[in-house]
């Protein structure tokens, strides 16, 4: 695993601004909200803590899980749900936390499973938005950076559950992979 060889994308201090930009332009939206922060496990746990800490609105917060990258670097397309939100939805401003937005196919299937508890409004959040992969037409509300390709960890992005504690965020050469992956 320790072979496995990685360059930086984004250090630590970009990844900071970027973040308070995104709790400056939600503060600013939500300010008369009921809003909700709904982070998906595991990668988002890192940033939703960050972007929740610079959130100058009251909020709460909880956690969904979803599954569908299973032992391989690419997404199966099926999903399960393994951990559902605990906190009551209905009536509330839901913000979707992600780590990064892929395929599309993840993240618009748990937009369409919390819509159906009867929410005020549901949007998504990503720190990463890389769209040559989307398979579904999906649109991020409040994206960090936008990447067109690369396997990356850090920051709560993992690649066979390693990596996610790094401050930076690394690309990945895929080359150097083991068997397993996200």
């Amino acid at each position: 695993m320790e072979h496995v060889k990685k360059t930086i994308l984004y250090e630590r201090h970009a990844i900071d601004k970027k973040v308070k930009e995104l709790a400056d332009k939600i503060s600013d939206d939500y300010k008369e909200c009921d809003l909700m922060l709904v982070g998906i496990l595991k990668g988002a746990f890192i940033f939703l803590a960050d972007l929740s800490r610079n959130l100058k609105i009251p909020h709460c917060v909880d956690f969904a899980r979803l599954a569908s990258y299973g032992t391989g670097t690419k997404s199966s397309g099926i999903i399960e749900i393994t951990k559902d939100v605990e906190l009551p939805v209905a009536g509330k401003d839901i913000i979707l936390v992600e780590d990064i937005i892929d395929t599309g196919i993840t993240i618009s299937y748990f937009l369409q499973k919390i819509s159906e508890k009867n929410p005020r409004s549901v949007k998504c959040c990503a720190l990463i938005d890389k769209k040559q992969r989307r398979e579904i037409n999906f649109e991020t509300h409040y994206v960090g950076f936008s990447l067109d390709e690369g396997f990356i960890v850090g920051y709560g992005l993992d690649y066979n559950e390693r990596y996610r504690n790094l401050p930076d965020i690394y690309v990945l050469d895929e080359s150097s992979f083991e068997e397993g992956g996200r």
